[in-house]
């Protein structure tokens, strides 16, 4: 009797994907789901129950292991005679220990994700369940393409990948390699096919994105010669047309230049809103964490770029509970962010990360105080963020519409964005609008006039 999975295989074959982590992952799972559609298969809903789940994981958030076995185990529950695919950050670090989750059938490394179909055309022949195909993480060499589409409104273009930095709390260098670039040539080539989709705004997204260039040509022996600068590339992203919007998805503060920030002020499509790790206001820390910068670096890059933009939108990373950071240096991080002029942070509770440094460091944080301090830092970004709302209000801006969970509504976020709400209308789907923001709902939206004379703008 043949296997019922080979039955299955053998009917039109369906496949489903669930993404952990990060825009880059969202990117990769996107243009891996087009390798499917190209190859026959139909791709489809989650609850939906197909043949093939491929779930891609991540190894910055929290409790990986947790969020990957119920993920594994829902797809069973929707599909109980699927194969089970994992692949991303977290299948390159332990793929042994994913192996091992009941229901997984395939567990791919960085190198091997993207040629993903060479290896599920095999499953039905594989004899043992957990099957691991991973190797040496430095055997993930060459860039791969990537950019998400379905939601019309936004695509997530993948420009980097990997990292050449050593801080010492990431895992991220050990699971994606080393830092490489795809061309400017093809981002733009890749643009262009986004723009023809009617996707309206780019967020461009990698590892390090400020760290972009493909080097090729070695001087004196030391490094790569970068053949593009990221100045380089947004200055030819932001010649095409079709793109309403370009915005930078995360730069780091040593390699977010001054001729970065002049240019974003200037330019026809970036908006003006930048995402810049901090990670700790005391020098200490930022040492201990082997970060390129110190905290004067960081506030000199914020005041350049209010001084060019004032109404810019500027988010901010930090870590609470880092190895060693006692209250002294965590009030010290606080003041730092309250007295800066940004307008919302996301703060990471540390978690050890095997292989790395900071696991092996002493001067732990209890967790109970590492929560303590992620929950002062979160209220202090809900005021910063509804300050930076308030002085907004009365002002008249641009919002890119996109549909909101709830039908009966639409959401979109200005340039700088703040996020609007407002009745659902089909004229607005995908379209840029003028609104009067006017005041700020509980949900934390602001509440908007729509102002009909320049409904939309083309």
């Amino acid at each position: 009797m043949p296997d019922y999975k080979d039955i299955q295989m053998a009917t039109p074959r369906t496949v489903a994907f669930y993404t952990l982590g990060c825009k880059l992952n969202y990117s990769e799972t996107s243009s891996i789901g087009r390798l499917f559609e190209e190859a026959g298969y139909g791709v489809v809903k989650f609850e939906e129950g197909a043949n093939i789940y491929v779930i891609n994981t991540c190894s910055v958030t929290d409790f990986a292991d947790r969020k990957c076995r119920k993920v594994v185990r829902q797809a069973l529950r929707h599909s109980p005679q699927a194969y089970i695919v994992v692949i991303g950050c977290y299948a390159q670090l332990k793929p042994e220990e994913i192996a091992n989750i009941e229901g997984v059938d395939l567990v791919l490394g960085a190198a091997e994700k993207f040629r993903i179909l060479e290896y599920v055309d095999d499953l039905s022949k594989a004899t043992d369940k957990g099957m691991v195909i991973a190797g040496e993480v430095k055997e993930a060499k060459n860039f791969e393409n990537a950019f998400s589409f379905g939601d019309r409104t936004r695509s997530f273009l993948k420009v980097q990948d990997g990292c050449d930095y050593k801080c010492s709390f990431c895992t991220i260098p050990l699971a994606r390699g080393k830092s490489r670039s795809d061309t400017v040539e093809n981002i733009v080539a890749n643009a262009k096919k986004i723009a023809a989709l009617g996707v309206k705004e780019i967020v461009l997204t990698g590892v390090n994105i400020g760290d972009f260039g493909n080097g090729t040509e070695v001087i004196e022996g030391l490094k790569p010669k970068k053949e593009a600068l990221f100045i380089d590339l947004i200055q030819a992203l932001d010649q095409v047309e079709g793109i309403k919007r370009f915005r930078i998805s995360s730069i780091e503060p040593n390699l977010l230049t001054k001729e970065i920030i002049t240019f974003v002020a200037e330019s026809k499509r970036f908006v003006p809103h930048f995402h810049i790790p901090l990670q700790s206001g005391n020098n200490k820390q930022l040492s201990k964490m082997r970060r390129r910068y110190k905290r004067e670096l960081y506030a000199e890059r914020v005041a350049e770029i209010k001084k060019y933009m004032p109404h810019c939108c500027i988010g901010v990373d930090v870590i609470v509970g880092f190895p060693g950071e006692t209250e002294e240096d965590f009030l010290e991080t606080y003041q730092f962010v309250n007295e800066l002029d940004i307008s919302y942070l996301h703060v990471f509770t540390y978690s050890e990360r095997a292989n790395t440094l900071a696991a092996e460091m002493s001067d732990v944080v209890s967790i109970e105080e590492r929560r303590r301090r992620n929950e002062m830092l979160r209220i202090l970004s809900e005021k910063k963020k509804r300050y930076f709302y308030e002085q907004h209000l009365g002002t008249t801006q641009k919002v890119l519409f996109e549909l909101h969970k709830d039908k009966s509504l639409l959401t979109g976020f200005t340039q700088n964005y703040i996020k609007v709400i407002t009745p659902y209308d089909p004229l607005l789907v995908n379209e840029t609008g003028k609104v009067f923001l006017q005041s700020i709902n509980p949900q934390g939206y602001a509440n908007i006039d729509i102002l009909k004379e320049n409904v939309l703008i083309h």
